[in-house]
């Protein structure tokens, strides 16, 4: 009498196999969930840094004097009286999106602001030219 073998997985073999691959998704999956953020954090502060680049840049083109407070003189040619129609920009083709908020509005404020503002993407004081990225996390940077 022969016996044969069959070929294949035990149960308990296959729970080991699903077992090891949870714990494998577990420690990668939050990963990818933090490079997400990394990634809209390093872009939505790239986006920072060149509107106030640009802020400066037409500053320095009109006598120190800053864009209104919604922004719209860095999008448009403007005099050295910052009226449209002149020789000084455009400096930008449109105010870029704020990835936290996705939203390219600009909101006023008066100082450094102490809190977000609903569905704004941006925080500007046009009697400084300072600006803010609208995010609770991001608003001292």
């Amino acid at each position: 009498m022969s016996h044969s073998k069959k070929n294949g997985f035990t149960l308990i073999e296959v729970l080991i196999v699903v077992v090891i691959l949870a714990v494998l998704a577990a420690t990668v999956i939050p990963q990818f969930t933090d490079s997400t953020t990394d990634a809209k954090k390093s872009s939505v502060l790239f986006n920072l840094h060149t509107l106030r680049s640009q802020i400066q840049l037409y500053r320095a083109h009109h006598d120190g004097k800053v864009p209104g407070a919604a922004l719209t003189e860095l999008t448009i040619a403007t005099d050295a009286d910052g009226n449209a129609g002149g020789s000084f920009g455009p400096y930008l083709s449109k105010i870029p999106v704020n990835n936290f908020t996705n939203s390219a509005t600009v909101s006023s404020t008066t100082g450094a602001p102490s809190a977000v503002v609903e569905g704004a993407g941006w925080l500007y004081d046009s009697t400084t030219g300072e600006i803010w990225v609208n995010d609770a996390d991001l608003l001292s940077e």
